[in-house]
């Protein structure tokens, strides 16, 4: 008879740290779709937004798709739901229109959210009983990430429904207010230096990172001024008020021409007339202190302009960040709005992280030596390296362990309904 071989200590403990992180993230999901009814979650107030319900669904189809259907006879909960809530795989078969995705009124959110409990529950027992192989561990840990997205825009999605409605209700009218102030504007400057950028691939190194972070590789930085804080709603309404919005000449001629045919007149979300603007929490006053949000690249691009300055690249950007630690305003502040700091913040960079992405001049492309992770994830993020451009830092709907100095977002230049605002910087002297 053979000796059943235990699998060793660390393998254990591996395995169950995965897990715990596993009911975490699943669990704050549902947690965040809780404040919505049956119909917000379903939901979609724009082709690029999707409803509650479908990030719910999707989010979890990841892990049925790449996780559990690894092991030998696995049976999926419903076999038509692959195509349902299949995002852009197209390496895996076709998917259901992202713009109709408000359509779906079945399944339930009752079924959705019963599809997410089974899954969960057979995710952990497979960790449980070691039955994942390398590559559906590595999938697992990717999908974790990928939910953490979602989750982020699980939020900024439903802020767009919401405002959308005539009524205009708040996801929840619980969150706390600003109480800070912000420093005044001042200019860190750098000199001229090679810097490394990105992070070691993975899995090959145990750090996370997604394949659009790597490889490390060296860049010339010229000498540089980076300013020590986003950029203020007060500071932004003075371009507003100087009739920003209607002078051509701060503007890259596809935004101006976005800019007259939308009729944008401010950032997304503002009321210039009673000085508010929408959050998550509903209509409040407009801080004067808090990061500036909800901007567009070339509303960004258009005040750096304004303001005689730039936009930063993306390598002044992380070359400010290296070594520190991702801390701010992220959601698990549960304010879920930006916010001037509570503390005195005038020496260094401040707000790196969280309250606002910041948008750079740096289009979406590879680094030199770019591979995309192996098997159908290549999908995940090379092939959107085009017309897209790169904001950093995270935001205040971004995990804060899902951030890091590394981290590679992107957008295309007209997106608005994104936490996104910006740093200026300007060339040295």
């Amino acid at each position: 008879m053979n000796a059943v071989v235990a699998p060793p200590p660390s393998a254990v403990t591996a395995a169950t740290a995965l897990a715990a992180q596993f009911a975490r993230v699943r669990a704050r999901s549902v947690a965040l779709a809780a404040p919505l009814s049956a119909e917000d979650a379903m939901v979609q107030s724009m082709p690029d937004a999707s409803p509650a319900k479908w990030h719910l669904a999707h989010t979890t189809w990841f892990f049925e798709r790449f996780v559990l259907a690894t092991q030998p006879g696995y049976v999926p909960f419903d076999a038509d739901w692959h195509y349902l809530f299949n995002s852009y795989y197209q390496s895996i078969g076709p998917a259901h229109a992202r713009p109709q995705r408000g359509l779906l009124s079945r399944p339930s959110l009752d079924e959705v959210l019963r599809f997410r409990s089974l899954v969960d529950q057979r995710v952990l027992a497979a960790l449980q009983a070691g039955v994942l192989d390398e590559q559906a561990t590595r999938q697992l840990m990717l999908g974790l990430h990928h939910e953490q997205q979602h989750q982020e825009l699980l939020l900024t999605d439903i802020k767009h429904a919401l405002w959308s409605n005539p009524l205009q209700p708040a996801y929840r009218d619980d969150l706390p207010r600003s109480t800070g102030t912000a420093s005044p504007l001042a200019w860190i400057h750098s000199p001229e230096q090679i810097v490394e950028i990105g992070a070691p691939a993975w899995p090959a190194h145990a750090a996370f990172a997604y394949d659009n972070e790597s490889p490390v590789h060296r860049v010339l930085v010229p000498a540089h001024a980076l300013a020590n804080r986003p950029v203020s709603n007060a500071e932004f309404r003075r371009f507003v008020e100087a009739g920003g919005y209607r002078e051509p000449a701060h503007w890259m001629s596809e935004g101006w021409s976005l800019c007259q045919q939308e009729h944008w007149q401010h950032p997304l979300y503002w009321d210039d007339a009673l000085a508010r603007e929408f959050t998550l929490a509903g209509w409040r006053p407009l801080d004067p202190d808090a990061p500036v949000c909800h901007l567009s690249y070339f509303e960004a691009d258009a005040y750096a302009r304004w303001a005689g300055a730039r936009l930063p690249t993306e390598f002044e950007w992380e070359a400010a960040a290296a070594g520190q630690a991702p801390q701010g305003n992220f959601a698990d502040s549960e304010r879920l709005h930006p916010a001037a700091p509570d503390h005195d913040s005038a020496q260094g960079h401040a707000q790196l992280f969280g309250d606002v992405w910041e948008w750079t001049s740096s289009a979406y492309g590879a680094y030199p030596g770019f591979r995309t992770f192996e098997g159908n994830l290549g999908e995940y993020n090379g092939k959107f390296m085009c017309g897209q451009w790169v904001l950093r830092g995270g935001s205040c709907a971004t995990p804060a362990d899902h951030i890091r100095p590394s981290y590679r977002n992107f957008f295309a230049p007209s997106a608005r309904w994104q936490f996104a605002g910006l740093r200026l910087a300007k060339d040295a002297a």
